[in-house]
């Protein structure tokens, strides 16, 4: 089949990846609001999701090199569906939990599955080009999925819906929780894409040696190596930050500024994702002239500097500052990852596999803002998002990089650092 179809075909999954991961922050304050909840409880939400993806990382790399990518995708649309179908027909609080995480592990294999086979199906030559097409469809996604929840809650919120479809959704869902009918769409979103994936035929991937998952050994290896360490760290503070400031903005505009999270609040994160996106296309430019350990440390600083504006400025300086922060915080995953990977001249599979365990911290960060703010209010606790930034800003100042990205000043690569992964 044509590869430019199965490049199209994966580009589809990270826009859906998106669009079923990113929706979490603006329907927190429904969640709050639908079930009761403490701010400390709803920090569980997040919690389940991303816990998958410390739980399944790893094994789903060793899962996509026994089954094929082809066999896990389609596997991991299918426990999506379930879990979405299952809180869609009992929304209770323990079965968002569980939901949750049944998502959260099916995103977990996609994110692991979907890579490899990008660059197999793009060629090796594109790789980099095509990533960052994928991280334009995931940024699209996320800006567009809280466009969807404040439609179809304002939609179906009315006594007379505008179409049969919004009708149909209406007799499901709960009256005054209009916010479910996002889970009968990510069910049905996720069985179409089973339905899609099977219809294709896929290139096997045949990974080199250092892009295979590692032993146990070499992961025992890893894990004791500072570096490695360090790096996973940083992704861990970045997700963490990431998913902290994306999930409580619009409950943080709502207790705070009075604004509606169904309206403006979803507005605001929508445009924290979208800037984001457009963060990643400048850094893309400023790697060109500008060392990586600069430009992360430059966006590091100034991520710091919006959030603290955010947080302690007026109404209208919070609707600019929250979507400037995903704006600054759009280079750190790439130059972090980059930066770690760049520090190792073998293992770099099994490295890739420790560091997207990382996203573990997306799990971590949300649930303690959220519990802190049971003890000095969401304002201060969100202010505790400048400790992991500030770690983030520690890795770039002492990253040695075996090579250094290429920028038009600089033609040679490699790093005066002799070693750093010893």
């Amino acid at each position: 089949m044509n590869r430019v179809f199965i490049v199209s075909l994966i580009l589809l999954v990270f826009f859906v990846i998106s669009f079923l991961t990113n929706i979490l922050g603006p329907i927190i304050p429904d969640i709050i609001q639908s079930f009761e909840l403490s701010l400390g409880l709803a920090g569980f939400l997040p919690f389940a999701f991303f816990l998958a993806y410390g739980v399944m990382s790893i094994p789903s790399g060793i899962l996509v090199e026994r089954y094929q990518e082809k066999r896990v995708m389609m596997a991991a649309f299918v426990i999506s569906s379930i879990g979405a179908f299952q809180f869609a027909m009992m929304p209770t609080f323990i079965v968002a939990m569980l939901s949750l995480f049944m998502i959260g592990v099916g995103m977990a294999m996609l994110q692991v599955a979907i890579n490899p086979l990008l660059r197999e199906a793009g060629g090796k030559e594109n790789f980099a080009f095509n990533s960052v097409l994928g991280q334009l469809c995931f940024g699209a996604a996320s800006f567009l999925s809280p466009q969807v929840y404040s439609y179809l809650v304002v939609s179906l919120s009315q006594q007379q819906v505008e179409s049969s479809w919004l009708a149909s959704l209406q007799s499901v869902v709960p009256q005054d929780m209009a916010w479910v009918s996002l889970y009968w769409v990510f069910a049905i979103v996720s069985l179409l894409m089973v339905i899609i994936i099977s219809l294709f035929s896929l290139p096997k991937v045949e990974p080199s040696e250092d892009e295979q998952v590692g032993q146990l050994a070499i992961y025992r290896q890893l894990f004791s190596n500072r570096t490695v360490l360090m790096y996973f760290f940083a992704i861990a503070c970045y997700v963490g930050t990431e998913q902290g400031v994306a999930n409580w903005m619009s409950q943080y505009l709502s207790s705070y500024h009075g604004i509606d999270p169904q309206l403006e609040g979803a507005d605001v994160v929508s445009y924290f994702w979208g800037l984001l996106t457009v963060g990643c296309l400048l850094g893309l430019l400023l790697l060109k002239v500008l060392d990586s350990k600069v430009v992360l440390m430059t966006f590091t600083g100034l991520s710091m500097l919006t959030l603290l504006i955010a947080l302690f400025g007026d109404l209208d300086t919070a609707l600019i500052a929250f979507p400037l922060v995903g704006f600054f915080l759009s280079v750190m995953w790439s130059v972090i990852f980059s930066l770690a990977l760049n520090s190792f001249s073998t293992h770099h599979g099994a490295v890739s596999g420790i560091l997207c365990t990382g996203i573990v911290g997306g799990a971590l960060v949300p649930l303690i803002v959220g519990n802190l703010a049971e003890v000095v209010g969401l304002q201060w606790a969100m202010v505790t998002l400048l400790l992991p930034l500030s770690y983030i800003f520690w890795v770039a100042y002492s990253a040695k990089p075996l090579i250094r990205n290429r920028t038009i000043w600089n033609k040679n690569m490699t790093s005066d650092t002799s070693t750093v992964n010893s």
